[in-house]
């Protein structure tokens, strides 16, 4: 397969950079500049393909005209031969244009959905934790798919359109030269009423996709929150809810539909006319003895054949709205700029990096967000060290590990790995440097083995196994009917919240890395799994700044060091038993678990 540059940001022919267009429509034509030879080829088919239609159902009508005015079987034998090869090349060339012409456009589809998805890489998380997933989900499926009409069906009937009936009414006027003059405005009218309704139509066209948007967002949300629908009885509030999603897509493609309609009675219309003046004035002309009769029927099927591309292609542009907003909601997405982005010239460490993480003045807020998140905060994690964050809800613990990660970027301050800036570092030589084990932990609908191998995918079904162990996981998948082959299900959901957790740890484990993020990574355990897992975890944390981010008491005690949170500022820091006797917040916070506990 062609692997076509990157549609909004890739070199140009030139050298230059490709043009960040504002349209659609100029963006998809953007696009072919990859794919010129299959294009060319697609619009040649497409010419001969309808000149071969022509020319056969032109050498029909002569026929016909010939034995109305008496002619014999052998002044019919050389426009027989000749209908009969029409015919042949019109089968071949149709078969060529719809190969081609889909050739072409799947493997321009298949592009953009890998230039889709790595935008998607690109902006994760930050940016999609500001759209909904059926949104998002939409525009790289749906709205993709739709793009295929542009590129199948429409940019070589474009050409088709102009140069067909360039040659139609070039043999219409060697015929007579008046009766393409009778035919030109009307095929005129025709050609510009899409063009002069477009604007309208991409309006309507981007409402509708929007609307469609919504509505398949709304599905994806009923789809993944069934079970919590089901048991809160809530199924009718949000039948209801999606009714209306589903009467507002109704109401937006009725509107299209009725503009759509009325465009195709006026073209219609004005086809009519353009036949009733060719047919009118060829009349004219084989009463006055101007014309052949023989050639009245050629001259009426011609002006035919004026009119189909031009009908087929303003046809299609009927549709060419939703195909643009489809288009600019996809190329929107991709140019969307990414939350953070590798600095300049950055390169992985020369050597074996520290595992030192050190937090220094950190000020970060989100974007569109009220107060900053974090706020000064300043932190060390020293190698071999386990170092707890613990706060209320909203105190900026998961923050700190995003950071980290660099999910985000701070706005004020560093975050550094052994020395290292998280910014100047590239970001997949960062994400190598940490384990993770997020709170919410997503599984793929594969097997057990692959959900914890993607963590190193070179490691061997014997360190797989190693690390399941260790995060106490070997048991419980053994007695699987299927062992590590077992399939987890989508998001993991044939498993319960523990096994899910065990599963995310083995696969930190597996990672190796010189620093280990636990966020809630114990919290579905109970106490004794968690116990002994804590203990197996020692062990690992040899040699590793952890940050573990909890609420237990028995995983708070279990670190070194203990970091308060209050409001994204650190109000306290100290062992368990020295912000006991001296913490005002972290005994707040005990004081809150005990007697929640009791």
């Amino acid at each position: 397969m062609t692997t076509m540059a990157n549609p909004i940001a890739a070199p140009a022919p030139s050298g230059q950079k490709a043009p960040r267009f504002s349209s659609g429509f100029w963006q998809l034509l953007w696009i072919i500049r990859g794919y010129f030879g299959l294009m060319a080829l697609a619009t040649v088919a497409g010419v001969l393909n309808q000149g071969a239609t022509i020319a056969a159902a032109a050498l029909g009508a002569y026929m016909v005209g010939q034995v109305a005015v008496g002619a014999s079987a052998t002044d019919l034998r050389t426009p027989a031969i000749a209908l009969g090869a029409a015919v042949i090349l019109r089968a071949v060339m149709a078969w060529a244009e719809m190969w081609v012409a889909h050739d072409l456009a799947y493997r321009i589809l298949a592009d953009l959905r890998v230039h889709l998805y790595s935008a998607l890489e690109r902006l994760a998380p930050g940016y999609l934790i500001q759209r909904r997933s059926g949104d998002v989900a939409s525009a790289a499926m749906a709205d993709i798919e739709t793009v295929e009409w542009f590129y199948a069906h429409t940019v070589g009937a474009f050409v088709v359109a102009v140069v067909v009936p360039l040659l139609a009414l070039a043999t219409l006027g060697v015929m007579h030269w008046t009766l393409p003059l009778a035919l030109l405005p009307f095929a005129l009218l025709v050609a510009t009423a899409p063009l002069v309704l477009r604007r309208l139509a991409a309006r309507q066209g981007d409402a509708m996709r929007a609307d469609l948007g919504n509505l398949n967002a709304e599905v994806v949300d009923g789809v993944q929150g069934l079970r919590e629908l089901v048991a809160f009885g809530f199924q009718r509030r949000f039948l209801a809810n999606l009714e209306s999603h589903s009467n507002r897509l109704v109401r937006s493609q009725l509107v299209y539909g009725m503009r759509a309609g009325i465009e195709q009675g006026a073209i219609v219309a004005l086809m009519s006319c353009g036949m009733l003046s060719v047919i009118a004035v060829a009349a004219i002309h084989v009463f006055r003895g101007d014309l052949d009769p023989a050639y009245y029927p050629v001259a009426i099927t011609l002006a035919i054949f004026v009119f189909i591309p031009i009908f087929t292609i303003a046809s299609l542009v009927q549709n060419l709205g939703i195909v643009f907003a489809s288009a600019e909601r996809a190329f929107r997405l991709m140019r969307e700029p990414a939350p953070v982005a590798d600095a300049p010239g950055a390169t992985p460490p020369d050597s074996d990096v520290e595992p030192r993480v050190t937090f220094t003045g950190v000020t970060f807020g989100y974007p569109g967000g009220g107060a900053p998140a974090l706020q000064d905060v300043s932190l060390e994690i020293a190698p071999g060290e386990t170092v707890a964050l613990v706060g209320h809800s909203g105190a900026g613990k998961t923050t700190c590990a995003s950071l980290l990660m660099r999910f985000w970027d701070v706005h004020a301050g560093t975050v550094a790995i052994g020395g290292h800036d998280v910014r100047q570092l590239p970001q997949h030589s960062l994400r190598e440097l940490i384990g993770w084990v997020p709170q919410d932990i997503y599984l793929f609908n594969t097997s057990l083995r692959e959900n914890i191998r993607m963590a190193r995918p070179g490691a061997t079904d014997a360190e797989v196994e190693s690390a399941a162990r260790t995060a106490l996981a070997h048991e419980f998948i053994t007695e699987m009917p299927h062992g590590y082959d077992t399939v987890a299900g989508e998001r993991g959901v044939q498993m319960s919240g523990g096994q899910r957790q065990r599963i995310a740890i083995a696969r930190a484990l597996l990672k190796d890395s010189p620093v280990l993020v636990l966020d809630e990574a114990v919290s579905s355990l109970d106490t004794r799994n968690e116990q002994e897992l804590n203990l197996a975890l020692q062990a690992v944390r040899e040699g590793r700044a952890t940050l573990v981010i909890a609420h237990r008491l028995s995983t708070i005690r279990s670190a070194d060091r203990i970091v308060v949170l209050e409001e994204g500022r650190v109000v306290e820091q100290g062992t368990h038993d020295d912000l006991l006797a001296h913490g005002r917040v972290y005994r707040s916070l005990i004081a809150a678990q005990t007697e929640a506990a009791h």
